[in-house]
């Protein structure tokens, strides 16, 4: 699998890449291309060309969920190449109307105008992306609680929104599991549970994503136990994960940069 990260909210010195709070990556795998996640504007695009990237060439958009900084960029995207026959892959209530502190915050489509603009697969199951990749689908809560983040739109009219389409995709590799987070709002050590269960392996590889950590705190000191306790060496966090928490973490596991641009080959 190579990732290469084309929106994050760093970017390296002297290249000339653009970043926002948000995030987007291309990822090959046995010659299928992927976006997962597609940022809150253009910029994704515009990287994508500065990097010599055809988005033109993708096959399947994982959306982790259904937040304005991860799917906004689907607008854009629509604007400037054919989507008809791109999967887009997501869960049931990605698309569903969110609100923070009555300000809009969820996803430029609802699922019905998305089905007319790519094919849509809605799941909350897992499901097999390429030969190695798997989308979790909905996580189930099992070591940490889930904590609401404003309100989604139902039937009934708005309710918390415990972000149940917080979803995250899962490398099979030789050496054990790679999973890929868009903001772990599902938590991270839920994904990293049920990503185990589901593909019957405990060994994990390593993380790349947002954490959704934003504290120093008996959360965070939680979750990297969890992490020594898994023997999890190869840490990427990047995007909601707040430098207070990536310097902890840091002190018990030496974590790598991420940035706009970055290669990563597992």
């Amino acid at each position: 699998m190579k990732l290469q990260v084309l929106i994050d909210r760093n970017t390296y010195i002297d290249q000339y890449l653009l970043g926002e709070p948000a995030l987007s990556f291309y990822i090959e795998d046995a010659g299928k291309k992927i976006l997962f996640d597609v940022g809150y504007s253009d910029a994704f695009i515009q990287n994508a060309k500065t990097l010599g990237i055809h988005l033109n060439e993708i096959s399947a958009i994982v959306i982790s969920h259904g937040h304005n900084d991860h799917t906004l960029g689907l607008q854009y995207l629509k604007d400037q190449y054919d989507l008809s026959n791109v999967e887009i892959i997501t869960h049931p209530d990605a698309f569903n109307e969110k609100i923070c502190d009555q300000e809009p915050i969820g996803a430029p489509y609802d699922l019905h105008t998305l089905s007319t603009i790519c094919k849509l697969t809605a799941t909350k199951t897992p499901l097999q992306v390429s030969e190695n990749l798997l989308f979790l689908g909905e996580i189930p809560e099992s070591v940490e609680s889930r904590t609401a983040i404003g309100q989604q739109k139902e039937s009934s009219g708005f309710v918390d929104d415990y972000v149940l389409d917080d979803s995250a995709l899962v490398y099979k590799s030789p050496k054990g599991l790679f999973i890929i987070t868009g903001c772990s709002h599902s938590g991270i050590c839920n994904i990293i549970e049920y990503a185990k269960q589901i593909c019957q392996d405990d060994r994990i590889h390593g993380i790349i994503g947002g954490f959704h950590l934003f504290q120093v705190d008996s959360k965070l000191k939680n979750t990297i136990q969890y992490f020594l306790d898994n023997q999890i060496t190869e840490l990427y966090p990047c995007h909601c994960s707040s430098f207070e928490v990536r310097a902890e973490i840091h002190k018990h596991i030496p974590i790598h940069e991420v940035a706009t641009g970055m290669i990563l080959k597992i």
